[in-house]
Parts: structure tokens; sequence; C-alpha cells
């Protein structure tokens, strides 16, 4: 291995089946993973299930599915890429930019991924910690020099919810030569867009989070023209299969079940938010979870014995003693409050 490669894991939440094994419990609800409750539109899965022609390699142009995004986002369809998720995304950004020593600015917390990929790309993490209710401020500013190859913003921020100012996203592109990826995984649950075109911008999505498709791993990009050609040569062959391109398709094509499950989540998220005030200091939110700092040691651990599966963040860079809880459906919200009060004595 390259002697500079630093090796961390990524920790995914545990799943369901893992639970009820270990605890023995026959009802378990799983809030930790940024999930859509409510799944895909029955029109995607159908769209999945009918492909047949899994001996051939699907066309690696995705030109029916880029359209799509096309009429969705208003995005110029011959400067939109798809990927393996907005990781796959991210992991041909870091294999085309980042030298050894190169700097990659990441205001934390934010999504762990970002920290991985840059040790694994022996890149210089530049750490900035946010400031007031988990903004990115003008200390931003500092870390940016001629050495700045990166900077990774997350709009809404995971995994504390809360959205940038567009003022400060544009004055961060204007005072640096090197790229700056917005990660708008969550841009469907918040009030607005970044509406920005730069030669130094990445915008990306996902299909993973509103849309329900997780399982499929399907992530797409908005690129400076002058960059497309160099991202296609250093991106994975055939990045997604022809099955998932097609239920992406058909998600746009039903759009209004993404936007009804959207409006069922944001109603929750303010029913939660402020069920959860009365217990502890919690964030405000602009994607489908909610962020607060327990007032108690192991409180994920405690839940979990009661079969409510969140977030433990305290592994995240920036974190103390912070849980993230996915929005799910009332009945789910339910069982975690309920857990919750009986843990808290709130």
């Amino acid at each position: 291995m390259r002697k500079c490669v630093e090796l961390s894991k990524y920790i995914p939440g545990k799943s369901i089946e893992e639970v009820k094994r270990e605890y023995g419990l026959e009802k378990v609800v799983k809030l930790a993973s940024n999930e859509n409750p409510y799944g895909p539109s029955p029109k995607a899965i159908e769209a999945f299930r009918s492909y047949s022609d899994l001996h051939i390699y699907p066309n690696p142009d995705y030109r029916e599915l880029r359209e799509k995004i096309s009429e969705y986002t208003g995005w110029d369809v011959e400067r939109i890429v798809v990927g393996a998720g907005i990781d796959g995304i991210l992991e041909t950004l870091f294999k085309i930019l980042i030298d050894e020593g190169d700097e990659v600015i990441i205001p934390i917390p934010s999504f762990p991924y970002y920290h991985i990929l840059t040790r694994l790309s022996c890149g210089k993490e530049v750490i900035v910690r946010r400031g007031k209710n988990y903004q990115i401020d003008e200390s931003i500013f500092e870390a940016i020099n001629k050495k700045t190859k990166l900077i990774l913003i997350c709009n809404p921020n995971n995994p504390t919810g809360n959205a940038e100012k567009a003022e400060i996203i544009e004055e961060i592109v204007q005072s640096t030569d090197g790229i700056v990826f917005i990660d708008e995984a969550y841009v469907e649950f918040s009030d607005f867009a970044v509406d920005m075109d730069a030669e130094n911008v990445v915008i990306a999505r996902t299909f993973s989070k509103a849309f329900g498709l997780a399982n499929l791993r399907i992530g797409y990009a908005l690129l400076p023209k002058w960059f497309v050609s160099p991202f296609k040569a250093a991106m994975t062959p055939f990045p997604i299969s022809t099955p998932a391109a097609r239920a992406a398709e058909a998600a746009i094509d039903d759009i209004e079940w993404m936007r009804k499950c959207v409006e069922k989540i944001k109603a929750e998220r303010e029913r939660l938010y402020r069920e959860l005030k009365r217990c502890v200091e919690v964030t405000p939110s602009k994607a489908n979870f909610l962020f607060f700092e327990s007032p108690v040691e192991n409180l994920a651990e405690e839940l979990l014995k009661r079969g409510v599966i969140v977030r433990d963040c305290s592994n995240f860079a920036g974190c103390k003693n912070h849980i993230r809880v996915t929005v799910g459906k009332p009945e789910e919200n339910d069982m975690f409050l309920q857990a919750l009060k009986e843990v808290l004595e709130c």
C-alpha cells in the first residue's frame, strides 16, 4: 500500500436484523440512515423488475436518465454525469484532483466519508469548525489558500440538518481556484437549492433519499463544461446498472409520489422537532433527520434495547455525545419518542 494512505472504516448503522438478534426483540424500527420510510414510486419498482437483459452491459452514456435529470433539475444535459451514489461521484473527483499533500477543506461536523476519501488520497485535511447553529461562517476564509484543491460543503448538512446561506457559498466559490463541491443529497427536503454556476463548482444529488432508491446507489452531478471530459475518462465504467437507471427514470416520471412523501416527512419532522424540544436541545432541520446532543451517556445503546435504531454521532469529527434520528412514519416516530422519554424521564 502507499505509505501515505490512512485507512479508516466507514461505520454504518446497525441493521434491523442485527438488533433483533442481539436484543431478542420482535419489533425494531430503523431511524439511523436517513432513508425514505415510504419507499420509491411503485412505477420505479415496476421499471426495475421489468428489465430482463441482465447479461448485457449498460449503455455507458446513460442518455435517457441524464435527459430525465435535466428535465427535473433544469441543468444542461451535456454537463450531467451519473455515479454509484454521491459517494461514487466523490470518488472520481478525488481520483482526478487530489495529489499527496493537497489541501481539502472540510467544515465539521459533516459526512464522515469526506475524511476517509481525503486520507485515502493522501490529501491534507483542513478542518474548519462550524459557527453558530452549525453554519459555515467567515472563519473558513482563514483556511483557504493557494494549496486549497477542494472544499466540501454538504447543504443541507449531514448530520446537523442546517442549510447554508447562499451568500457564504458564493463568497467561498469566489475566494478560491479550487473545486467547491456542494453535496445536495437532502435538497428535496429543504426550501431552496443553491442556484450557482461557476467554473469551479460541482453540485451533486442522489436518488437515495427523497426518491427512496437507496439500495440502487444512483447519484448524479452537474459539472463545469471543461471538467466533463476528464471526469468521464476517470469514472468507473458502467457505474450503475440498467435496471437501476430505468427505476430512476420512472421515479422522475412519477415525481408527485416523491413530493407527497417529502411533504409527509416534513410534517413529521416539525412534529418530532416540537416533541424533542421538551426533552433535549435539538437543532432545526432542513433535511429528513434531526440532530441533538444527548444529556446522558449511551443513549443510542439504551434506545437499541427498546427496539429503536438511531445514529450515534460520537465518532463524527466535531461531535460529542450527539444523536441523529431519521424522520420515519408517524408510528415509528412515536416509538422513538416513547423510548426516548423512558430513558430520559422527560
